[in-house]
């Protein structure tokens, strides 16, 4: 029914086509932010969903910048339930550049990727990594964003650790390029345990950390006690948690991103209330007499009401779609770069149904009081302001 009064609020609207464009560009803007908003929280959301329930990570009791000993390895591979380790430490690469940053660790390649079976290289590739001590493998995203290609050297620079000869350069091959499912961060360089604790200038026999797989997700918490209460008591403690749980933390490092996020969409969602409020009630305003005009034409005071109401919802809505529109777009045109440090920046499905029940409600709540006022107006008061 409404739908054959849209010439009318169409018409309405074309009255002040400066205000109502001013209005509209305003709800483009606020659901734009929102849109990014929700891909950024996406992002943040995934960087946990895709860590494994059944993995463990073990760093020092104190701080995992405090190292282990390489010794823990086996002793944690005895314990009840865990069905493979492997040493993981931050290795610090970067580039050519120092600005090109890369996250790099040395493990033990075997007993990674029975850690991470989804993994996926070929064949070929993963064998030869795992025979070249000097070999190394890297993500997708590594070897595209660098132009690497398998059988390359390369050296590697780092900050944290040098060379026993002195020097901060590590030369090393290309032996696999890896890729994960969709949505996988692949921006990663794994190198070999033995050959980075032989060739390395301090610290040696000494590990940032552990990564555990465990036979069952429903094991975890129990394996994490008995891995810990293992060392209890020794010079290097340890405490062990979900890999899930780990990358949690590291999320929260930057603040409780959901509260910041809502604030920052709470305050732009109540000024774009108060403006579109403004412009309904300045709107009714100004067509006063026509609102008694059509009264005298036999419009119900429901209708009327409800042609407010319809009014502020098609400018919410029409502004709010195109924010959300430019805000998947924008995600689209940024996801090849932003996918190497957020592979889950997207505007999802639910972000636009979400965008859409806000949308309304905006619409409703900023247009009742303006409709209610049309809807209660005489005819007669109407009239005599013409």
């Amino acid at each position: 029914m409404i739908w054959k009064f849209l010439p009318l609020l169409l018409a309405s609207l074309r009255r002040k086509r400066l205000r109502t464009f001013f209005t509209v560009a305003s709800i483009v803007v606020a659901f734009l932010l929102f849109g990014l908003a929700q891909a950024m929280r996406s992002a943040f959301a995934s960087s946990v969903e895709v860590a494994g329930a059944d993995r463990l990570v073990t760093f020092h009791k104190v701080s995992f910048t405090q190292l282990l000993p390489w010794s823990y390895e086996g002793r944690i591979r005895g314990v009840d339930g865990v069905v493979a380790v492997a040493p993981q430490t931050w290795f610090g690469a970067w580039f050519r550049d120092p600005h090109n940053q890369v996250p790099a660790f040395p493990t033990e390649p075997e007993a990674y990727l029975r850690i991470y079976p989804e993994i996926r290289v070929p064949e070929a590739e993963r064998l030869a990594w795992v025979a070249d001590r000097t070999g190394i493998m890297v993500g997708r995203a590594v070897a595209e964003g660098f132009g690497w290609t398998v059988g390359q050297r390369v050296p590697l620079r780092s900050e944290i650790w040098r060379r026993k000869d002195g020097a901060d350069t590590w030369e090393v091959t290309v032996r696999a390029i890896y890729d994960l499912p969709a949505g996988g961060d692949t921006r990663q360089i794994l190198l070999h345990q033995d050959y980075f604790d032989e060739a390395k200038a301090v610290a040696k026999g000494l590990i940032g950390g552990y990564v555990v797989k465990v036979r069952s997700a429903e094991q975890a918490s129990a394996v994490a006690r008995r891995i810990d209460a293992l060392f209890a008591n020794s010079p290097a403690e340890t405490k062990t948690s979900s890999e899930r749980a780990m990358a949690q933390s590291f999320v929260n490092q930057v603040g409780n991103i959901g509260a910041i996020l809502d604030a920052i969409v709470g305050a732009v969602f109540f000024t774009m209330l108060l403006v579109t409020a403004n412009t309904m009630a300045q709107s009714v305003r100004e067509r006063t007499s026509e609102i008694g005009v059509l009264k005298t034409l036999g419009f119900a005071d429901r209708a009327v009401l409800g042609l407010v109401l319809a009014e502020s919802l098609l400018i919410t809505v029409a502004g709010g779609l195109a924010g959300m529109a430019g805000a998947w777009w924008l995600g689209v045109q940024f996801a090849p770069k932003l996918s190497e440090y957020l592979p889950g920046f997207r505007v999802t499905a639910q972000a636009f149904a979400l965008a859409v029940g806000f949308m309304l409600l905006l619409g409703v709540v900023a247009g009742v009081v303006p409709a209610l006022q049309a809807m209660r107006l005489r005819i007669v008061e109407a009239l005599r302001r013409e």
